[in-house]
Parts: C-alpha cells; structure tokens; sequence
C-alpha cells in the first residue's frame, strides 16, 4: 500500500489553510522554547478560548457541568484541559497527550568558572545534556539561555538571553579542523563528550578585580541586568536551547525548520484541537506533559499521580466521585499518544523498511508499537482500535500513514503510550513525522501538521 501526497488533494481555500494553520505554529515554537514557556503561553491561549483553572473552581465549591471547560497547571510544566461531556465520565473520555520537553543543554547547579591560559582568563559554565543528543551537533551555534531563577525572598526572575532583538549569544566552542586530527579518529559519541559542552560566556574582566576578574565581570552583569547573585544559580533552571526564530525550509516553503518539534508539533496541534472542541458526549481532554525525554519521570512527567488526581478532581465536582468510579473511567478511555514519529532521509533512506516508514506530505502517522529489540518497551495497540481509528479518519478526510521506528534491530525508542495503557485505555502512538529529530534545528512538513491538527480533531469529535 502506498499513500499519496496530501499536497494534491488540497484546493485554493484549504491549502491557504495549511499555510495559514502553520505560520501560526511556527511562531508558537518560536516563543516557546522551554516547557515553562509552552505552559504559559497554552494557558493563555485556554483562557482565550473560555477555559476556566479547576483549581479555583474547587476552591469556590462550584460543580462541573457539561459544556465545561477547564485546564490544571502543574507547577508551570504540566498542563491539562478537559472540555466536560454530557455522558457520566464513567464511561470514558477522549485523550489527546503530548509532551513539551524538547532535547536541549541545561546548566549546572554551579555554573561559572574561569579558566587561566597564560595570560588570557575565559569565563565558562559547566553544563549537562538532557535527552538523546547527538553532542557534535550542539556545537559553534549560537545559544540563548531560557529559564527561571527562583530567589530565596520567593520571587521568580524570567530569563531569555540570546532570543531578544539585539542580545547576544553563547555557544560550545569546538577545535579548529586544522588541529582535528585525534579528535576526528573517534566515534561519533566521543567526537564531543559531555563534559565538553561547556559554554564560553566571556573574557573581559572587571576592573579592580585581581582573581577571577571575568567571572566577576559576569557575576556584576547578571546582578545589574537581572538581580541575580552567584548563589542564585543553586535555584535555577537554565536551558541552552538554539538562538532564533524557527523558518520556512526549502524553495517551496514546504516544510518548517525550528527547534523543539518533538513534540511541540504535536502538542500544538492538539492544544488546537481541544480549544477548539464544542460541548461533546463524552469528556475530552489534552494533556501537555513534560520530562518524556528522560523517561517521564518527576512530578510534571507522565508517571506522576497528577493525570490520575485530576480526573478524580473533575469528577468530585461533577458530583459523582468513587474509585471505582474512576478506574472505570479511565480503562474506558482513549488516547491518541501525540507524538512525532522519524521521516525517511533521502541521505539516510537505508535505515528504513520503506513499505512500513512514514514520509513527509503523506500526513499523520500512527505507530501501532514503538520500542526497541523485539518490541520491548513498546504498547502495542489493539487490531480493533485501529480499525476505529482508519475510520475516523476516513470520515474526517485525514490523511494518514502508519510507520514503524526504522528497520527492525535499528534502533527504537518509546513515548508516553506504554504509561497511560496500564489503566487499561486503548492507546496508539499517532504524530507528525519529522527529520533531523533530536538535532537542534528538525524539520516537519506543513501538510502533515494540517493533517495532524484535522486528525486530532476528528480523533475529539468521533471517538
């Protein structure tokens, strides 16, 4: 079976939206480059959209009804929104889950220090990776630092350094090609290893100073710039993430070129789709979820209790809460686990069994397992669930791949399916493919992120 490209289906009206549908999410990737951003910046979208916080509905004592909608903010990192529906939610909801962590370089707890060459003195900060990287390729790019720093007083200072008209940037410096010789007999993992990422943030020290006079100099810009002191550091969440804007990519402006798309390609579609959701049957729901790349742990990944507590907070104000009442509700749902899946490289095309491999402009794609050697770590969804599934879409004029993560014993990799299928919902894994995943700067293609947007609403209308 072969599938065809969304592109020749679409006539003048929507194919100005698909164009439309995706300046909108370039622009979205392009301001929300850390989970606390897309966070922020969905809750306003929520509200805009009629969307009340549940926390102070139950704090105000007030009841659900159908026709409802609200979202719950877990610490500024998690985020879910349900649209309440007319059947008991005994009787299951309609999930859309995605994550907003994206592979990136954090820094250290104690960042700065200064190295002493002769007479020259660089201020550094020490860093640690986070997710799959590959870390050669994280180098000689310009850097902005995105985050929080959290005083002792209990207030909280925004930082986004290197993003902003006129700022500057950091970036891991690499060896001049001319010296490369060792460095380029090693293995692709060890080309650059991880205690080589550090940043070079400066190199003119503050007068007066005698020791250290760089890393002075830098301590005084951050204090003057952001009241920030050294200390502050032991507080803070700071991310290196790729300086500037996501863009068009190729001649056609086909395609999207911008960091983060796994998932934020998927997480923003599906925030569309629920915003956008009318008073249904059954509940629907969206959940943004973070720390997927480090294995959904924490208390704002996918195998909190926060999900779990919330349902049942949703249904206490409906009026009906029990245990059983909740585990039934949540074996009786369904998910689309909204994650991206990998695009065939034409430079690249080898590592794929092109008959069961998702292509750019043949729309979303569901991935009946992911997992690794033999299918371990995957869910693997049920016949009939997908059966439901082709027909959705069919109904709703989706365009639709399946894809398996490459060719068997390749590689693998996992999502959050594997996590909410322990409750006993139908799950599957469906997303947009994407190329240069886990790179700095990935790759989508707009048809597929106008069919992943259609899909997951057709999912919330139907299911």
């Amino acid at each position: 079976m072969e599938n065809k490209s969304a592109w020749e289906k679409y006539k003048a009206k929507e194919l100005k939206a698909v164009f439309s549908l995706s300046e909108d999410y370039r622009k979205f990737i392009s301001d929300c480059k850390t989970e606390r951003e897309c966070v922020s910046e969905s809750v306003k979208l929520a509200k805009e959209a009629g969307f009340k916080d549940l926390a102070d509905i139950i704090k105000a004592g007030k009841k659900l009804k159908a026709g409802d909608k609200v979202y719950a903010n877990n610490m500024d990192k998690n985020l879910m929104l349900f649209v309440i529906g007319k059947k008991p939610l005994s009787e299951g909801m309609s999930l859309l889950g995605a994550h907003i962590d994206s592979p990136r370089i954090d820094l250290k707890q104690n960042p700065l220090w200064e190295d002493s060459l002769y007479t020259t003195h660089y201020a550094m900060m020490d860093t640690h990776y986070y997710g799959g990287i590959k870390k050669y390729q994280w180098v000689t790019l310009p850097l902005a630092i995105h985050g929080v720093v959290a005083k002792k007083d209990g207030s909280l200072v925004n930082i986004n350094i290197g993003d902003k008209p006129g700022d500057p940037v950091v970036s891991v410096t690499d060896l001049l090609v001319h010296l490369s010789a060792d460095q380029l007999d090693k293995k692709g993992a060890k080309v650059v290893e991880g205690e080589k990422l550090d940043i070079l943030v400066g190199t003119m020290p503050l007068k007066g100073e005698e020791k250290k006079a760089v890393a002075a100099n830098i301590i005084k810009i951050l204090k003057d710039e952001y009241n920030m002191e050294e200390e502050d550091f032991l507080s803070a969440e700071l991310e290196l993430v790729p300086a500037g804007e996501a863009r068009d990519y190729g001649l056609d402006r086909s395609m999207v070129m911008g960091y983060g798309q796994d998932d934020r390609v998927c997480a923003y579609t599906s925030l569309l789709a629920i915003l956008e959701a009318k008073a249904p049957e059954k509940t629907l729901g969206c959940i943004l979820v973070d720390k997927e790349e480090v294995g959904s742990i924490g208390a704002t990944g996918m195998k909190s209790r926060f999900f779990e507590n919330t349902v049942a907070e949703i249904m206490n104000a409906m009026g009906k809460y029990s245990e059983l009442d909740l585990r039934r509700a949540l074996a009786a749902s369904k998910l689309l686990s909204s994650d991206v899946s990998a695009a065939v490289d034409p430079n690249y095309g080898t590592v794929n069994e092109l008959k069961n491999s998702a292509f750019l402009g043949r729309g979303i794609v569901f991935n009946k397992y992911t997992g690794s050697r033999g299918k371990y770590g995957c869910n693997d969804a049920n016949p009939e669930y997908m059966a439901e599934l082709r027909a959705i879409m069919e109904k709703g004029g989706v365009s639709f791949q399946t894809s398996e993560l490459g060719k068997v014993d390749q590689g693998g990799g996992g999502t959050i399916a594997y996590i909410m299928a322990r409750y006993g919902m139908n799950v599957i894994d469906s997303g947009v493919p994407v190329l240069n995943m886990h790179a700095p700067w990935e790759i989508t293609c707009k048809a597929d992120i106008y069919e992943a947007y259609k899909g997951y609403k057709a999912f919330l209308e139907n299911a």
